[in-house]
């Protein structure tokens, strides 16, 4: 099983709707597929249409109490489950913080699990405190969204050694995998200045550690697309909201550079059928 934690600590560069739409394009591709929402936002759950009543059993109860992954998922889609957040969760940092052994709560949740999935993706908070450090102790791989905007720079390193962090401490199985490009705009000049920007250092950053020495910029670059806003709205997947938008043409795209095959290998509109019924 791939275990990918899509993280970013600044908000609004596309991390859930990435996360979300990344794994209802990996099931429509025929994988099995477990998203966790870590986000006290409860973003990801409310994408995919669960909002929960105060007593059902979410995340936080994996965290900070004695339930079982099979306790808390839920299915959406035959491929497709999610371990749904709720507010409770923005107290779990609190809680967990005189834990022993907070960082890996989840890393044994996880192994104890014996439910047999392709892919678990991880969506995380948008800051770098103990639900991120649990995600990132959990996983092997980090999707990092980025917008092509100036300040896409800003606190990069400091996120990139976090990852160094957690891999030389915790997880020495963690690396950087790869970039993706959300709310990509590529007739502005300033899209195509940022990309090279962060391309560059890139490349001058993989020299400093193996743990993103091996990193890339995926090619798919997910285009600006008012059906990627909308759809959360409507409690659905880009697949199930609009199918035939751009914005689902990019995620599955991105799909399967995440599966590395060819688009063609794979029946598009078939795939974009399954998701709509």
């Amino acid at each position: 099983m791939r275990k990918i934690a899509v993280i970013n600590q600044k908000g609004g560069v596309g991390k859930t709707t990435t996360a979300v739409n990344l794994a209802a394009g990996l099931a429509q591709c025929g994988q099995k597929v477990c998203l966790l929402d870590l986000d006290p936002q409860a973003h990801a759950s409310l994408h995919l249409g669960l909002t929960l009543s105060e007593n059902e059993v979410s995340i936080y109860d994996l965290l900070c109490g004695d339930a079982q992954l099979q306790d808390v998922r839920r299915w959406i889609q035959p491929n497709l489950a999610i371990v749904p957040a709720s507010l409770d969760l923005a107290a779990a940092e609190m809680e967990l913080a005189g834990e022993v052994g907070r960082e890996v709560i989840l890393k044994d949740r996880i192994e104890m699990d014996q439910s047999d999935f392709d892919f678990m993706i991880l969506d995380c908070p948008p800051s770098l405190g103990v639900l991120t450090l649990n995600a990132l102790t959990a996983v092997d791989e980090v999707f990092l969204p980025l917008q092509p905007h100036f300040l896409a720079l800003h606190g990069l390193s400091k996120l990139l050694r976090t990852i160094e962090l957690v891999a030389k401490r915790l997880n020495p199985q963690l690396r950087l995998e790869g970039i993706v490009l959300c709310m990509y705009e590529s007739g502005t000049r300033l899209a195509a200045e940022v990309s090279r920007d962060v391309e560059e250092f890139l490349k001058v950053s993989t020299a400093q550690s193996p743990v993103w020495a091996k990193a890339k910029f995926f090619q798919t670059k997910v285009r600006r697309n008012i059906r990627l806003a909308e759809a959360p709205s409507f409690g659905q997947s880009i697949f199930a909201y609009a199918p035939n938008s751009h914005g689902a043409e990019d995620y599955m795209s991105l799909a399967y550079e995440v599966l590395d095959v060819d688009g063609d290998s794979i029946p598009l509109a078939e795939a974009f059928s399954a998701a709509t019924k």
